[in-house]
């Protein structure tokens, strides 16, 4: 239920942000639909912006110890519904928004670890709040998406 509701909010926020550009014109279409999830790494948080508006903050995992989660400014470059890890025995990646190589956002069923450093690298969410960001990254393209990740 929470994940047909956020999509339905999801619809309208890129129908009325596209209604808006189209009022006010090209210039507002090019500052409109642009999403932009900052991970910060010692807070294991990810926020995310649609038009420069804070819409979502969601607990994360990031990588541990061993494993590096890569920082910089990165555009999504493939997404699966359900994708299966190549290097981590076909563990399940739901909702897999991929930004660098191996690296990318996706669901995690360790909702326990939430909050602190635990995965392999990737950027880990709770299984609806991947869904809403798989779901935000579909609605608005990922040309028009960034995500950021910091110390």
């Amino acid at each position: 239920m929470h994940t047909t509701i956020a999509a339905k909010l999801i619809n309208i926020t890129a129908a009325v942000l596209t209604g808006t550009a189209l009022l006010f014109g090209a210039n507002a279409a090019h500052a409109a639909n642009k999403i932009v999830a900052r991970v910060s790494l010692s807070q294991q948080v990810m926020e995310v912006s649609v038009d420069g508006r804070p819409t979502f903050a969601w607990k994360v995992s990031t990588g541990d110890r061993a494993h590096v989660t890569p920082t910089g400014s990165f555009k999504p470059t493939r997404m699966h519904e359900m994708w299966y890890s190549k290097k981590y025995d076909d563990a399940p990646m739901p909702h897999s928004v991929f930004f660098s190589g191996g690296y990318a956002v996706h669901a995690t069923s360790a909702i326990k670890r939430l909050g602190q450093p635990a995965s392999h690298g990737c950027v880990r969410l709770h299984p609806a709040a991947a869904a809403d960001f798989y779901q935000l990254v579909e609605t608005f393209g990922p040309a028009n998406t960034s995500i950021v990740i910091v110390k």
